[in-house]
């Protein structure tokens, strides 16, 4: 356990602000061309996945008695990082349809802005996810702006009032099924998440007596946000930067679904009969204790935490032995490329997923009505 005055020392928080090195790697690459363009992924994936292996794992816990004003130094990089994404990101689309237009070639920029998309869905979208559980309205919007930029705002009523409440059963678009692969995955959930978050919000304005066309519906705030982002893109690079824009969106929100399918890999809540769940707990997430990617991530991968408790803030978030929460064998960024190759994905992982049910539902003998989400949704 760690105690509450040294989580508070700077020292402590400073890993969590390497993201930041993040925006030298894009300059480099924009100004000078070349093999840089590929530094960003580089840099991402295998320089942090390298990490992982050379410090080990970060198995220590801060105390939870720990004070809103002693977490100052990890909120900082949080609530930073928007305008310095946002700040980047049109800087980016500036000067290669401008000032970079004379020394890179096509192949080099589109490369380029897909190292753009890995920041933006890897950092930007993990940042706005820690954001928006806040319940601070300015966190919350700085949570929606970053979401705007990438044009996914919907994912934040997404992901309170359907992933946090149903994940595990058949009602979460997110939660990926035994031997589905990614490929399939990735289109089933883009359309679902959509569909579901439209129907929460229009559901809770329903309760209210209001038609979702109401004012108080998030989506008109999505959608304008969404649309000055795009707007800003045009005026800034014309529609060689719209174009642009729209890739690195694309690729920022295949990077977050890669992640969504390896939080929650074929791990499901038992049904207790007539459409009833049990209770969220740790074991419905897999936990990933790798001490470099977790500084990435903010904890990210402390995930068997986060659906236990999803309103601490990511230095509290404690991390689960193997007694207490399914292990991956490798953090995130290992994890995720893995998750692009089925039958390696399949290899590493249906074995634990078959070793978990053994551990946790012995009693459970016919896994086909959760493998093919064929369980009543819950009421």
């Amino acid at each position: 356990m760690i105690p509450a005055h040294q989580v508070a020392l700077f020292r402590n928080a400073v890993p969590f602000w390497m993201s930041l090195l993040l925006v030298p790697v894009a300059v480099i690459g924009a100004v000078y061309g070349g093999w840089t363009v590929i530094l960003l992924p580089i840099v991402t994936w295998y320089f942090f996945s390298i990490l992982d292996a050379l410090l080990g794992l970060n198995l220590e816990n801060a105390d939870l008695d720990t004070g809103e004003d002693q977490l100052s130094w990890y909120k900082a990089i949080t609530l930073i990082w928007t305008p310095v994404q946002f700040a980047l990101l049109y800087w980016m689309i500036w000067y290669v349809t401008g000032p970079g237009d004379a020394h890179l070639s096509a192949l080099e920029t589109i490369v380029l802005f897909f190292g753009v998309g890995v920041i933006t869905g890897t950092v930007g979208i993990n940042y706005s996810h820690e954001l928006m559980h806040q319940k601070d309205r300015g966190e919350r919007f700085l949570g929606d702006a970053l979401l705007s930029m990438v044009l996914y705002s919907h994912f934040r009523s997404e992901h309170l009032r359907v992933h946090h409440l149903y994940v595990g059963t058949p009602r979460d678009p997110v939660t990926a099924r035994y031997n589905e692969g990614f490929h399939r995955f990735f289109p089933r959930v883009l359309k679902g998440s959509l569909i579901s978050a439209f129907k929460a919000e229009q559901a809770m304005l329903a309760r209210k007596g209001k038609p979702w066309s109401d004012a108080k519906n998030p989506f008109w705030r999505y959608w304008a946000l969404q649309g000055f982002m795009v707007i800003l893109a045009i005026l800034v690079g014309g529609w060689i930067g719209l174009l642009l824009f729209l890739w690195q969106a694309f690729v920022a929100v295949w990077q977050l679904e890669l992640v969504n399918y390896v939080e929650h890999y074929a791990l499901t809540r038992k049904h207790l009969g007539d459409g009833k769940y049990e209770h969220v707990k740790p074991q419905h997430s897999w936990n990933a204790a790798q001490k470099a990617s977790n500084w990435l991530l903010i904890n990210l991968q402390r995930h068997s935490d986060h659906h236990y408790k999803p309103d601490r803030r990511f230095p509290l978030l404690q991390n689960y032995t193997e007694d207490e929460a399914p292990q991956l064998p490798y953090g995130y960024p290992i994890m995720t490329m893995a998750a692009m190759i089925p039958p390696v994905w399949r290899r590493v992982m249906n074995p634990r997923v078959r070793r978990w049910r053994d551990m946790y539902y012995p009693e459970i003998t016919d896994w086909k009505p959760y493998n093919k989400a064929l369980n009543p949704p819950p009421r």
